[in-house]
């Protein structure tokens, strides 16, 4: 075969090759966050975090460990309706900041969601999850 031939015959296998990669990549990736759907965090809207994490600001400033503090997306405008709890658990220090593990529950439509962070007050007096 000459040379140009099988040059154009490597680029066009490389191509396919490259090709099904990205939709086996594609599909792997859509698999993978498979075990989400129906769950409450996908009907969750930006204003429905929001009210969460106001609910979770307020529960890390006045809760004590173990008391819980009820949240919903009550006036965000979604149309499914969320609730669940916001409970501060274990709190300690690291490197000099306050700390607290906290539980974090959302349910809707018949599912819960439950989610463990730890978050450190912030200079600026917020809480901020920490990075794991």
């Amino acid at each position: 075969m000459p040379i140009e031939h099988r040059a154009l015959a490597r680029a066009s296998l490389l191509t396919i090759a490259a090709a099904s990669l990205v939709v086996v990549c594609a599909e792997a990736g859509a698999a993978n966050l498979g075990f989400l759907n129906n769950t409450p965090i996908t009907y969750m809207k930006q204003r429905d975090l929001q009210a969460l994490n106001n609910a979770a600001q307020k529960a890390l400033d006045t809760k004590q460990d173990g008391e819980s503090l009820d949240w919903n997306n009550k006036g965000t405008g979604n149309t499914v309706p969320i609730d669940g709890t916001v409970t501060p658990q274990n709190s300690f220090e690291s490197d000099g900041v306050k700390c607290r593990k906290i539980t974090l529950v959302a349910r809707a439509k018949g599912q819960t969601q439950t989610w463990t962070p730890v978050a450190c007050k912030a200079s600026d007096g917020k809480w901020k999850l920490k990075k794991q």
